[in-house]
């Protein structure tokens, strides 16, 4: 079923998207349950983890090849329906917008055909040293498949 809406997805969007699937944990849920709000940040936080390993990267590599971090700025998130234990969820993230210094990711966790969050979150290059920094040609343009379709470089 979800093959079906992400092959839709696809058609409909002309940009690439990252995928990350999990399985919702006992540790992940309160006691009735339900995925404790807080945690959706942690499922958005590994998506975008593993969207740097897919083209190739890490946070450490990041690091310790460019000395610079990709931190959170902010956050908007809305949570639309309740995922459940064991409930195995979808999260598909693409670049919204870019800067010379930072990017918009837009990040939407799936159930099914169910959408659970939508979430919207800006990240900012910085040294190491807390100073926002260009983000590196190589990473820009290993993104670039990802940016939604409504960016002019």
């Amino acid at each position: 079923m979800i093959q079906g809406l992400n092959n839709l997805i696809n058609i409909i969007i002309m940009h690439k998207n990252f995928f990350h699937k999990l399985k919702v944990y006992y540790e992940d849920t309160d006691t009735g349950g339900v995925v404790y709000y807080a945690n959706y940040l942690k499922f958005l936080e590994r998506a975008r983890t593993e969207s740097l390993f897919k083209i190739g990267f890490s946070n450490k590599k990041i690091k310790e090849q460019f000395k610079s971090l990709i931190i959170v700025k902010s956050c908007n998130i809305e949570y639309k329906k309740s995922a459940y234990l064991e409930d195995e969820l979808t999260i598909r993230s693409f670049v919204k917008s870019i800067t010379k210094t930072s990017f918009f990711m837009n990040q939407i966790i799936i159930r099914g055909e169910d959408i659970i969050v939508e979430a919207q979150i800006h990240l900012v290059f910085v040294s190491t040293e807390g100073k926002p920094v260009r983000i590196p040609q190589e990473i820009f343009l290993k993104f670039k498949p990802y940016f939604c379709d409504t960016i002019k470089i």
